[in-house]
C-alpha cells in the first residue's frame, strides 16, 4: 500500500505543481482545466484514462463542456501519496499546449 505524505512533503510537491491547490483535510490535490472546446476536454481525459491505467490509479473527475475538474486522492491509503503527484504530473504534461487562452 502507498504511504500517506508528511505535510513537508505535500507541500514540497506542490511547489512544483502550482495549478494544483490543496484540499482543505489535506487528503487530496483539486485542480480545473479549461479547453477551448469539449473535444479538447475529452481528448484530455482520454489521454489521462490511459496513464491513469497504466498506474493503476484513477482520479475522481467530472467534465462539462470544456471544463475537467479533477481530484486526486488515494483511498486505500487514506490521504495523498507519491501516485497522486505522479498522475497530476502526467495531467501537467497531457495538458501541455491545450488549455484554453
Amino acid at each position: 500500500m502507498a504511504r500517506t505524505l508528511t505535510d513537508a512533503e505535500r507541500e514540497s510537491a506542490l511547489a512544483g505543481l502550482a495549478s494544483w491547490q490543496l484540499e482543505e483535510s489535506g487528503k487530496a490535490i483539486l485542480r480545473i482545466y479549461r479547453f477551448p472546446g469539449f473535444r479538447a476536454a475529452f481528448g484530455f481525459m482520454a489521454e489521462a484514462a490511459i496513464e491513469a491505467e497504466k498506474l493503476d490509479h484513477h482520479p475522481e473527475w467530472s467534465n462539462v463542456y470544456r471544463e475537467v475538474k479533477v481530484r486526486l486522492t488515494t483511498h486505500d491509503a487514506g490521504g495523498l501519496t507519491e501516485l497522486d503527484l505522479e498522475l497530476a504530473r502526467q495531467m501537467e504534461a497531457i495538458a501541455a499546449g491545450r488549455l484554453a487562452p
